[in-house]
């Protein structure tokens, strides 16, 4: 007869992370194939002058003077970089609010709620690259009824000139902002599904208004969704064709001024800075906890404070009980040392 395999402890662990490593490898090997070497390859180049010769390609160490170069002899990087924040810093806010207004309202039981969710996800697939560059450039891409031009006068005599262009910059792109929301509807629509009803049920037993229980109920449960959403609306916006310093880091490769290094510098300075824009949305939305939450910490605090402070009543009664008894151990041997 055979006898039954005895699995040791842990062993089956290891195997299921054996194979989980198996099908993570394809993904590992894409990524130090096509991201995390020519992520190295450019930060080398970033420190060279390189020009491109019949022989091959011809490098000159220079350290980071291409990074100091690009903030005291290269204006176009610096106003395309002011410019950028700028528009970051409004238009990331304009799509997360439209793509949560749109996803609340597709979530509601209406008639050809698919159709509508097909509709705003659309653009997503069709405008993309060259036909979004074509749709700009046939001024598509502002809604026809809004003057602009009024709105960027009455701008310019209230605010900074670099403020007003950026929001000027945002109303002539309303349309291609809004374009830029279907992914973001989609999170959303999925994080509202999975709210659970009974919570809008008790708080409107409790007398809960639908503005009370926005604020109470749906925006504390889907915070997680807006931040990733906003990290992702950063990401496709810094990213896409319409970019003036995407397509200035691609000119500057070309040039023959500019070349592989200084556009590597340019590159690995926008993406620094992009990076610090998604850890400023992200200490700003998660670091601000809910009111709840705090009172929630805050009692659970008290709740320790009260457990350690019976743990070290206990271990002092316990500390009295012994001494007594050592204390009657002592008294009795007394008396039966004078019996």
């Amino acid at each position: 007869m055979k006898k039954n395999r005895v699995v040791k402890p842990g062993q089956l662990e290891r195997r299921e992370n054996r194979v989980g490593y198996l099908f993570v490898l394809p993904w590992l090997i894409g990524f130090v194939a096509l991201v995390a070497w020519p992520m190295v390859q450019s930060f080398q180049f970033s420190l060279n002058k390189i020009k491109l010769l019949p022989q091959g390609m011809a490098k000159l160490y220079v350290g980071f003077e291409n990074y100091s170069q690009i903030f005291l002899t290269d204006p176009d990087f610096i106003l395309g970089l002011e410019t950028y924040l700028m528009e970051t810093l409004i238009a990331v806010p304009v799509i997360v609010a439209f793509a949560l207004i749109i996803s609340m309202l597709l979530n509601q039981k209406i008639v050809c709620r698919g159709f509508f969710r097909m509709i705003f996800f659309l653009p997503i697939i069709i405008a993309s690259g060259p036909v979004m560059q074509q749709l700009a450039d046939q001024e598509a891409a502002s809604i026809p009824m809004m003057n602009v031009t009024m709105i960027q006068q009455l701008l310019d005599e209230y605010l900074p000139q670099v403020l007003a262009m950026s929001i000027t910059s945002v109303f002539n792109n309303m349309i291609t902002l809004l374009w830029y929301s279907g992914v973001q509807i989609l999170i959303f629509l999925a994080a509202l599904q999975k709210i659970d009803t009974s919570l809008y049920e008790a708080a409107k037993m409790d007398g809960g208004s639908a503005w009370e229980c926005f604020w109470k109920i749906t925006l504390p449960t889907i915070k997680p969704m807006i931040l990733l959403n906003v990290i992702y609306t950063i990401i496709t916006m810094s990213n896409n064709e319409q970019n003036e310093l995407i397509v200035l880091i691609y000119d500057t490769m070309l040039s023959a001024t500019g070349g592989y290094g200084y556009a590597s510098a340019m590159a690995w300075l926008y993406s620094i800075i992009e990076a610090a824009i998604v850890i400023f949305f992200a200490v700003l939305i998660a670091g601000r906890k809910d009111v709840y939450e705090r009172r929630a910490k805050k009692y659970r605090r008290e709740l320790k404070k009260e457990k350690r402070l019976e743990k070290k009543i206990r271990k002092r009664g316990e500390r009295h009980e012994r001494r007594y008894a050592r204390y009657k151990q002592k008294q009795s041997k007394k008396g039966t040392t004078k019996i």
